[in-house]
């Protein structure tokens, strides 16, 4: 299994890292992408990708952080996108949930790094929050970069739309909760080779332990079973395919 999406370099997991990956691969969870949210989140997110083979980076800002980014932190986390060992931008986008930063500051930090994105060809870690709208009318602007809609949470018609765009929609332990039956709907409906699967870790914990107060990759054991049997496919032929997905959108070769 592949936990496309987590957030390593959080205190809760980074603490215990090593306890962390040992549980992960009890679990069958053979590889992850650490995802860095601001300039700190994507220095320690680079490091874990350098001492551990199987642990893979993004780096990005997050739009919650949009207005505290200073532009040379902001210029900072753009050039670490060249790194061979930072395989997608982001986490970036559009939050109009909770707006943590004002609107147009989240537009302006976004719109800088799909730029420079777009020099070094890399995909995106995309995070949408009741912003599907302006955030595909954003990415019609740059040349065409392939990328996955993390911890997708949004309508079926939502879904739709970006899966039309070309995108991978992520799926989280969410789909385990029991108020989201839409969520469901569209993690059956979503082609299999655009899914891929994700903790969000450490939010987000996946019923039967959603009372577990950190999520950590091993858990995402659940979400596959959950996504599994919603699709009628065994949990091997999910992780295969899901394995395959994250390896094709982030230019992982697949092993022999």
């Amino acid at each position: 299994m592949f936990d496309t999406h987590c957030h390593l370099s959080y205190a809760p997991l980074y603490d215990q890292i090593d306890a962390v990956l040992q549980r992960a691969a009890d679990a069958g969870v053979t590889r992850m992408l650490t995802v860095g949210t601001r300039l700190t989140e994507a220095k320690t997110s680079l490091e874990l990708a350098r001492r551990y083979p199987h642990i893979h980076c993004a780096v990005g800002v997050h739009p919650h952080y949009a207005a505290e980014a200073t532009a040379d932190e902001l210029a900072e986390v753009c050039g670490m996108f060249a790194d061979p060992l930072v395989l997608a931008v982001g986490e970036m986008g559009l939050d109009f949930h909770y707006e943590f930063s004002p609107r147009d500051a989240q537009q302006r930090v976004f719109e800088s790094q799909l730029e420079a994105a777009a020099r070094v060809g890399k995909p995106l870690v995309l995070h949408c929050r009741e912003a599907i709208d302006p955030s595909l009318a954003i990415l019609r602007n740059i040349p065409t970069l392939p990328g996955v809609f993390h911890c997708f949470t949004g309508t079926m018609d939502e879904a739709k739309r970006v899966l039309d765009a070309g995108y991978y929609i992520g799926i989280t332990g969410v789909v385990t909760f029991k108020n989201a039956d839409v969520l469901r709907d569209i993690a059956r409906m979503i082609p299999a080779d655009r899914l891929l699967l994700e903790t969000d870790a450490p939010y987000l914990a996946p019923e039967p332990v959603r009372r577990q107060k950190n999520n950590e990759p091993a858990l995402i054991a659940h979400v596959f079973r959950c996504v599994a049997l919603l699709r009628g496919v065994s949990v091997d032929q999910l992780a295969a395919e899901t394995t395959a997905n994250a390896h094709k959108l982030f230019a992982i070769p697949l092993p022999m």
